[in-house]
């Protein structure tokens, strides 16, 4: 079974409410399966508009990147997102 994966481009607003989402989101990522990939870090843009935080996350499963986000434990968590940063968030399936 193949792999899923977060890829989230973010640009934060409010960088002390946006370790509440962290907080908020963990137990989500515990639940789902979640191991980090790449958080935050250097990049280099090549191509388009660039986000300052980029973010990929792997899961067991196209599913299960799906299943979290639309968990209530997520949601929780995506509400105080949406209100200190502002994002594009897709699921991948890996190869």
């Amino acid at each position: 079974m193949a792999k899923g994966y977060w890829i989230a481009r973010v640009d934060i607003r409010d960088p002390e409410r946006y370790k509440d989402y962290v907080a908020a989101a963990k137990p989500a990522f515990e639940k789902y399966g979640a191991s980090f990939i790449a958080r935050g870090g250097a990049f280099t843009q090549l191509e388009g508009q660039a986000r300052a935080r980029n973010v990929i996350i792997e899961f067991p499963s196209h599913q299960a990147a799906v299943d979290c986000y639309n968990s209530p434990e997520y949601q929780i968590a995506a509400k105080i997102r949406q209100e200190v940063a502002d994002a594009e968030m897709v699921v991948v399936e890996g190869v």
